[in-house]
């Protein structure tokens, strides 16, 4: 039993004693360590300000700003395969499948793939002409994706139902750009992809009763034309054409009297619903950058120089131990 107690005295007494030995080695090389240290935090600290003073295009920590765009995305689940029976009808299968849409899936994970899709990165690219931008010689179609692809970025809360389209870039006005660009282009995708069937209905209802005014306008105009050559010509034969005009005019009304009742249902309709896809903030210029964080950067550099001044002064220890040490040095020489 005593002899059990001796030993773990003897152990921690060790413990105590290499603790001790820690502390000495770096009181030792206390010089080396703050050398270190200090070189490293003056140089972060010239290199942040450096970095401020040059052109964002030269500069190698230039100022990136990050704007967005918001939209509120109707999250309702789509039943047996909803988009993917609705992409099929569109000729575009293949996308449920690219994207892992599921029997049962939201439209909020659609509208975050349509945003990292080759149709809106290639759009983007040609739009703001970003191959020549980012300077992009080899594989120039792919490269740029890759380099859109890191600065663009769509994320949707699920708690608020909002989806948010942001782009970072150095030129605040520039990525500004941008974003609406993709916002408008993914409400443009949903209204094509015809997902809100009743926004899609009403633009057709618009079409329809615009045609169908145009063509009463018309027989109209025709009609009296006609009965102003009723004078000079022969009456028989205007008479025919006036009648056929006056079936087709009353066909014409009763078109359109419909298209009209159902354009003020589907208007009350509408009113009484969630839009699919609501856009409810465009992108602003920010005034102010996203990153980089200079002061988190020179306090990591900083605590990493700390570190790495340490533990060279282990090292530097363990070569000088090792040298003094005559059993040692005799292994080595052995090889």
């Amino acid at each position: 039993m005593n002899e059990t107690n001796n030993f773990q005295v003897d152990s921690t007494k060790d413990d105590e004693i290499s603790l001790i030995d820690l502390f000495a080695v770096i009181w030792q090389r206390k010089g080396l360590i703050i050398a270190i240290t200090s070189i490293a935090m003056v140089g972060l600290i010239g290199f942040s300000i450096m970095s401020l003073t040059l052109p964002p295009d030269t500069s190698p920590l230039p100022n990136e700003y990050t704007p967005s765009a918001l939209m509120i995305i109707n999250d309702t689940s789509s039943p047996g395969g909803g988009i993917a029976s609705m992409l099929s009808s569109t000729g575009l299968s293949s996308l449920a499948g690219l994207a892992g849409l599921r029997t049962e899936t939201s439209f909020s994970q659609l509208a975050v793939y349509l945003v990292s899709s080759n149709s809106i990165l290639d759009s983007v690219v040609d739009e703001f002409n970003l191959i020549e931008r980012y300077k992009i010689e080899k594989y120039p179609r792919a490269e740029s994706r890759k380099a859109l692809k890191k600065k663009l970025i769509a994320a949707y809360d699920e708690k608020t139902g909002v989806l948010s389209i942001s782009f970072t870039d150095t030129d605040p006005q520039f990525a500004q750009s941008v974003v609406n660009f993709c916002t408008g282009y993914l409400e443009k995708r949903f209204d094509e992809l015809g997902i809100d069937k009743n926004k899609r209905e009403k633009d057709n209802l618009e079409k329809n009763i615009a045609n169908t005014y145009k063509e009463i306008q018309e027989l109209e105009n025709e009609g009296h034309r006609l009965e102003r050559s009723a004078i000079r010509g022969s009456v028989s034969a205007i008479t025919l054409e006036l009648n056929r005009i006056t079936l087709e005019l009353e066909a014409q009304k009763k078109v359109y009297t419909q298209l009209k009742v159902q354009y003020e249902l589907l208007k009350i309709t509408l009113a009484s619903e969630k839009p699919m896809f609501q856009i409810l903030e465009w992108a602003e210029i920010p005034d102010q950058k996203s990153g980089p964080s200079r002061g988190l950067i020179c306090i990591i550099g900083t605590f990493a120089a700390a570190f790495f001044s340490m533990f060279l002064a282990f090292v530097l220890n363990a070569l000088t131990n090792i040298k003094q040490d005559p059993e040692v040095l005799t292994k080595f020489r052995k090889y």
